[in-house]
């Protein structure tokens, strides 16, 4: 039996949020799903996406 405590998640924010401390969201990668947060309330809820769902919201988000 394994004891060992999981990975932390290391939280990032998009580079093109600025440091005027607006609306944003940060997002973090673990294997097998994308994590969504607002930076404002980090201890709230998170949006959990798998990452195939995660690459279809890119995709269209990118076709504009």
């Amino acid at each position: 039996m394994s004891t060992a405590e999981p990975a932390p998640i290391e939280w990032f924010k998009s580079s093109y949020s600025g440091n005027e401390g607006g609306e944003c969201l940060e997002a973090a990668a673990t294997p097998g799903a994308i994590l969504v947060r607002d930076s404002k309330a980090p201890a709230r809820a998170q949006l959990v996406f798998p990452r195939s769902e995660w690459a279809a919201f890119v995709r269209f988000a990118g076709e504009g």
